[in-house]
């Protein structure tokens, strides 16, 4: 019931795992005609389950104005002769990280960027005859923006979440009627998401579904958020709902694509933020489904390396077929395309032919649930509690499998410090850390919030809190399993065991390892 959903019965009749899925990577001798060229911030939308239509974007600070079709049926790329505009120019000017929806044969064009200026005009294309029209002047449109997200409701409505303005991140929503070219923001009550920009929005049945993006003040978001109230028919009370559904969720991220394909979304790549002391940006290349049928997030099994990481990129769904194009890794703009095809595909087959080490390799995101443990090997997992709980959780937990064992209190030198520092007494190099400075460290990091500990002190706190994890599966070998995942509801059991070093961090991960670790220490 969650998407305005489906009964317990069809729950249980459809549950499934998903199938084995392959990344080929196309060439030249795939298609006929002139393949597009790199571009990100594009938009790329599919008219009738017969062609794909690419619009603008951005390469080398150069700002695109180009259609480039994709003829599905006879795998030929080719450039339309375009009628129609304003000012004796063809069609709009040239933009990226605009928004564009098709409804039946028209896709509809709203905003964008273009070098430094937002843009708020309004136009749409009908791809039967290739002809543009700007509808502009037509009632009162949304302000102007970039970065925003807009999906179809059935074959008439447009809904429009969302952006930047060049001032300030947006929360609007508004629904363009695609009949009377008639646009209305949507008043809606209660809670609201926080502002944001190059987040998605995508329709499942009577809701629209809101993730991710870059927020206000520029942190990037991970949270899920759901909108009711846009079908006339139910007479709903527009108002947003939070998600925090369970499975192995996506990181925090912007930029990223979310594509509908049977009863699942599938969301690929994305822009994100690492590191605590520094900030530093990640592109990510990961394949995170949300099933709609189950209501949970889930890693795509993939048998092979995925394409490059990267942002702003388009993916399309044709069939069983998601075609990548483009995007933008903090460095090069991508013209590669690539094929996201099942195992039982032709293409799935001729690359496992050619390259049959390829057989059977199973992505490493699947298998342990962490990006951040890839090259960590199965052979490597001792059968004990640790790799018991890893299993059970979903999370990396193995000793020496993050390449940094856990050390013991009379070999933590930064420790053994603060905690002489904190009851005033000087411990050489050849002493022991006595019980009462260990307790009273661990007191004071109780009492304590993030705001009063000093950066210094969270290495130190992090070994600790990895300690006592340590001692407590040890202590129990298993026994206490069910408490281990128990005792943090909505959310894998201990979080931030497998953080290799406190760089890692993320400043909004602080409470929430400060909340676990207090919830480590005996009363």
């Amino acid at each position: 019931m969650l998407f305005g959903g489906q009964s317990h019965a069809t729950v249980i009749s459809t549950a499934k795992s998903e199938k084995m899925h392959y990344w080929v990577r196309a060439s030249s001798s795939d298609f006929v005609g002139t393949l597009p060229q790199p571009r990100s911030g594009h938009t790329a939308v599919v008219v009738g389950r017969s062609k794909v239509v690419l619009f603008g974007g951005l390469v080398e600070k150069r700002f695109l104005s180009d259609i480039v079709v994709y003829d599905i049926d006879n795998k030929l790329w080719y450039q339309p002769e375009c009628t129609g505009g304003s000012d004796g120019e063809v069609g709009p000017g040239p933009r990226a990280f605009h928004v564009a929806v098709v409804i039946d044969c028209h896709m509809f064009i709203f905003g964008g960027r273009s070098g430094g200026k937002r843009l708020g005009d309004f136009w749409v294309l009908d791809t039967d005859i290739w002809q543009w029209t700007e509808l502009t002047s037509f009632g009162d449109l949304p302000s102007a923006r970039d970065f925003a997200a807009a999906s179809a409701i059935g074959n008439r409505k447009i809904v429009m979440y969302g952006g930047w303005d060049g001032k300030r991140w947006l929360s609007d929503v508004y629904l363009l009627d695609t009949i009377s070219l008639e646009w209305m923001e949507l008043s809606v009550t209660g809670s609201l998401p926080p502002p944001r920009c190059g987040h998605t929005a995508t329709m499942v049945e009577k809701r629209l579904l809101v993730y991710g993006g870059r927020g206000g003040g520029g942190p990037i978001m991970g949270d899920l958020w759901a909108l009711k109230g846009l079908i006339e028919e139910e007479n709903e009370t527009p108002g947003w709902t939070q998600l925090k559904l369970p499975g192995q969720a996506p990181s925090a991220r912007c930029g990223h694509t979310i594509t509908s394909g049977g009863h699942y979304l599938l969301l690929f790549g994305g822009h994100g933020t690492g590191g605590w002391l520094s900030r530093y940006d990640i592109y990510h290349n990961d394949c995170i489904i949300l099933d709609r049928v189950s209501a949970q997030w889930k890693r795509l099994p993939t048998g092979n390396e995925p394409p490059p990481a990267r942002a702003y990129h388009s993916l399309t769904c044709m069939g069983s077929r998601y075609l990548l194009f483009g995007g933008f890794d903090g460095k090069s703009t991508f013209g590669d395309l690539w094929w996201l095809v099942p195992e039982e595909d032709s293409l799935a087959k001729r690359l496992l032919a050619a390259s049959p080490n390829v057989q059977n390799i199973q992505n490493k995101d699947v298998e342990l649930g962490n990006e951040n443990v890839q090259n960590i090997k199965e052979n490597q997992m001792e059968e004990s509690a640790v790799s018991e709980l890893q299993k059970r959780l979903g999370i990396s937990v193995s000793l020496l499998g993050n390449g940094v064992p856990v050390v013991d209190e009379v070999e933590d030198k930064e420790f053994i410090q603060l905690a002489s520092n904190l009851v005033g007494e000087r411990v050489s190099g050849n002493e022991h850390v006595s019980d009462v400075q260990v307790q009273a460290l661990r007191d004071h990091w109780r009492k304590s919030t993030p705001r009063l500990i000093p950066l210094k002190e969270f290495g130190p706190l992090l070994r600790d809190y990895q300690r006592l994890i340590t001692r407590r599966l040890q202590a129990n070998s298993g026994s206490d399993m069910q408490f281990l995942e128990s005792s943090f509801p909505g959310k894998a059991a201990y979080g931030f065991y497998h953080i290799r070093n406190v760089n890692q961090l993320r400043l909004d991960d602080i409470p929430k390892l400060l909340a676990e670790y207090k919830q480590l220490l005996p009363n």
